[in-house]
């Protein structure tokens, strides 16, 4: 699940820390002391056994709820290491508490639960210890490939070890579909159809709500369409948020917005749920972690919903984006790196534990093997009247576009894409050319940092 969606007050949040965040991710990239990832050889097995039988106290940053029981799992099988866990917050508070710790020299944790996107932002500080001495690379495949491709820097390191993941697709009503007789689209060119044929039929009804707020999925949506709108190598950092893709996206959705058959109401609200609940919205555009959130959060719609792979742009070609999910990484400084990273290892690859993240936190998984349990995969929910939700997604996981990168400053990239793209969006304006601006923008903040820029 998304940080953003814990915390309904993200705007704010977003208005009031991202000048602090972005001014210290540009001053750890020009600080020529901040140490560099370490570039060790391949650590001995003895030299991880004494690790792991010598008494050691880890202290873990992570905003994971009842994650003493995953840890516990660990301390178990390595009785002479104790973890120390610390919610430091979540989202940009959490962050601009470690980017500080990190720079002062003191106070920063051994380990720290982190955003996919955020890898960047941290990894161009030299702030991540690489991992693959510590046998990471050993491990890869055990994760889904495009997750893999999220954590490895740009020279090959191994940043960090991925948690949970958000790949998207479609929940829909099947009730209202049924009602108002529309097909499950599989295009975007269908989708579109389907929703002036159901708001003419109903113009209390919208086929869908694009929360004109959510950069979240907004993001993952480009991701889909192939947008290569970031790109990382060293301090030279490629923007092209207003590409080809960006825009098909935008001038989409922004044309249907102008057209009023689809909602574009900020979404975590009361209108928002109200309108979940009500039958305002007929599918919800989500990831992975949506189903057990709508099943919580929608309780009088029970067996109504069913699950769907995104609409399509080339219906031959399947393709989703991501949105959401987060990584366990170690922190560049440690005095205790072999026995951080056999944590972050064990957190996320342990059987027991990584089932313990799907039953107790509700994470979709990041690993194949539970992917492909055929106790996971197989489960029925009663919610989407019995289907195999899990088993859908896990197939909408493979389709996941690998290429995907996140720029070093996403905190910034999220406020001026608020401040233009979602705006025109909530305004039903011209969303594409409010894409110009958000590049403009974009540009014009990275090169103030210092930032060498290119045309994607």
């Amino acid at each position: 699940m998304p940080t953003s969606m814990q915390n309904l007050n993200r705007r704010q949040l977003i208005a009031t820390a991202v000048a602090a965040v972005a001014a210290l991710t540009i001053a750890g990239c020009s600080d020529s002391s901040s140490p560099a990832p370490a570039a060790a050889a391949t650590v001995s097995q003895a030299d991880i056994d004494k690790a792991m039988t010598t008494p050691t106290t880890l202290n873990f940053w992570t905003w994971v709820p009842n994650i003493d029981k995953e840890v516990a799992l660990f301390q178990a099988k390595y009785p002479a290491i104790k973890v120390n866990v610390v919610n430091a917050g979540q989202g940009l508070e959490a962050y601009t508490k470690l980017r500080t710790a990190l720079k002062a020299g003191k106070g920063a944790p051994d380990l720290a639960q982190i955003e996919f996107q955020y890898i960047p932002t941290f990894s161009i500080t030299k702030s991540l210890v690489d991992l693959r001495p510590y046998g990471a690379a050993a491990i890869k495949d055990k994760f889904v490939d495009w997750t893999w491709n999220q954590v490895t820097g740009p020279n090959g390191e191994v940043l960090a070890y991925p948690q949970d993941t958000g790949p998207m697709g479609m929940l829909y009503r099947a009730d209202l579909f049924e009602k108002y007789q529309i097909d499950v689209p599989k295009t975007w060119e269908e989708f579109a159809a389907a929703a002036r044929k159901l708001h003419a039929a109903d113009p209390k009804v919208y086929l869908t709500d694009m929360a004109a707020n959510e950069q979240g999925a907004w993001h993952g949506l480009m991701w889909q369409a192939g947008s290569k709108a970031y790109s990382v190598d060293g301090t030279t950092v490629g923007l092209a948020v207003n590409d080809a893709a960006s825009k098909k996206v935008a001038d989409y959705w922004g044309g249907l917005a102008k057209e009023g058959v689809i909602a574009t109401d900020p979404d975590f609200t009361d209108t928002w749920f109200q309108g979940l609940n009500n039958g305002k919205y007929a599918t919800w555009l989500t990831a992975a972690w949506g189903p057990v959130f709508l099943g919580g959060s929608a309780k009088s719609t029970a067996g109504k919903w069913r699950a769907a792979p995104l609409p399509q742009w080339d219906a031959s070609k399947p393709v989703s984006g991501n949105w959401g999910g987060s990584t366990t990484a170690v922190m560049t400084g440690t005095p205790n790196a072999i026995a951080a990273a056999k944590f972050a290892e064990f957190l996320n690859t342990d059987p027991e534990s990584t089932k313990m993240f799907n039953s107790v936190q509700n994470f979709f998984p990041a690993t194949k093997a539970l992917l492909a349990d055929p106790a996971f995969a197989g489960q029925k929910s009663a919610f989407f009247g019995d289907q195999q939700v899990n088993q859908t997604f896990a197939e909408i996981g493979e389709t996941v576009d690998v290429s995907w990168q996140w720029p070093p400053f996403v905190d910034q990239a999220v406020k001026d894409w608020t401040e233009t793209a979602g705006k025109a969006m909530a305004d039903k304006g011209d969303v594409g050319a409010a894409t110009d601006e958000w590049q403009s923008r974009l540009t014009a903040y990275a090169k103030n940092q210092g930032f060498t820029v290119s045309a994607g």
